[in-house]
């Protein structure tokens, strides 16, 4: 099969093209005229310069395309960069799916679970989006993004969406999720926010969207979760894989606002927004608990050991020198 695959730089998109060719299929991977092709070097796939925000040519580049999957996303957990937000998770969602659905050509895209609501008592499931999560451009990005999708699938095309939660796991180059395991193992973290997320594996994730190509009814959608952690728990867990000392408190809410606003504050003085602030600690006191049981029935998708990645992830960054 012929796939037009955008984020294939990213740690979804990297591991999800490597899968795909795995299997024989060809891939056509947009990217932009900057971007670092370090994570491509040695694929067979035809890494090609296409504005998606230009519809002509967006479809010019669909033309011999069988399947689109649209991974590539901005994730700036703050109040910054809104409207570049929206740029390139909004307006190029649009764009994309407005010319699959002219097409004719099947699109899968790629969300988040910051597009439900908050767990309060039980994982939440697909249909549950309201309350909104705490807002920042990410989170208000990617529900705009994915109203865009629902609109074009409500006109005919044949669309699923795929929401996964937090991926840990090999050939992260920028690093993602690595961010936070090279941040534990620089320093001794005290405490760990107080909310949780859904942790799996980022190659189960890819292996779900592939499923989704065969399996996936149009209008679908599916949350592509894992193992429903604390950040104590996460944090403890990637501190043993690295034999690094591990957090030991969960960050209470008055301490996690309190430093939220100090950083919203020294963002200003600083011109540049830092990587603490309201939006990302607020984000970090809630519980992003999912259940995935919709994709485990449909789709046949399976969550291997958290350990075993964290174990292959903290492997992939030493054999690549980012220790």
């Amino acid at each position: 099969m012929r796939i037009f695959v955008t984020g294939a730089t990213g740690f979804l998109g990297n591991n999800l093209v490597r899968m795909l060719l795995e299997q024989g299929h060809q891939i056509t991977a947009a990217k932009r005229m900057t971007s670092d092709l370090k994570s491509l070097d040695g694929l067979d796939i035809d890494a090609i310069d296409v504005d998606l925000n230009d519809s002509s040519d967006v479809s010019l580049h669909l033309k011999e395309a069988d399947l689109v999957i649209h991974s590539a996303a901005m994730i700036q957990l703050g109040w910054s960069k809104l409207e570049a937000s929206r740029k390139i998770n909004v307006d190029a969602t649009r764009t994309l799916a407005q010319a699959a659905r002219r097409k004719g050509i099947r699109m899968i895209y790629v969300s988040t679970v910051d597009t439900l609501t908050a767990c309060v008592d039980q994982p939440v499931t697909e249909t549950q989006t309201e309350p909104p999560k705490p807002a920042c451009s990410y989170v208000v990005s990617k529900r705009e993004a994915e109203e865009a999708f629902t609109s074009e699938v409500a006109q005919g095309l044949y669309g699923v969406t795929v929401l996964p939660g937090f991926m840990v796991g090999p050939w992260d180059w920028r690093p993602s999720s690595g961010e936070m395991m090279m941040a534990i193992h620089k320093n001794w973290v005290p405490f760990a926010p107080a909310g949780g997320c859904s942790v799996a594996d980022v190659r189960d994730v890819a292996a779900g969207i592939i499923s989704a190509m065969d399996h996936a009814g149009a209008g679908q959608k599916y949350i592509l979760g894992g193992e429903n952690l604390t950040y104590l728990d996460l944090w403890q867990r990637m501190a043993t894989v690295m034999q690094r000392p591990k957090p030991k408190f969960q960050l209470p809410d008055w301490l996690a606002e309190t430093a939220g606003r100090f950083g919203d504050l020294a963002s200003k003085f600083l011109k540049e927004e830092t990587q603490v602030n309201t939006g990302a600690t607020r984000m970090g006191q809630v519980r992003h608990w999912v259940d995935s049981s919709k994709a485990k029935k449909e789709l046949g998708y399976q969550t291997q050991s958290i350990d075993t990645a964290l174990e292959d992830a903290w492997k992939w960054f030493q054999a690549y020198d980012y220790v």
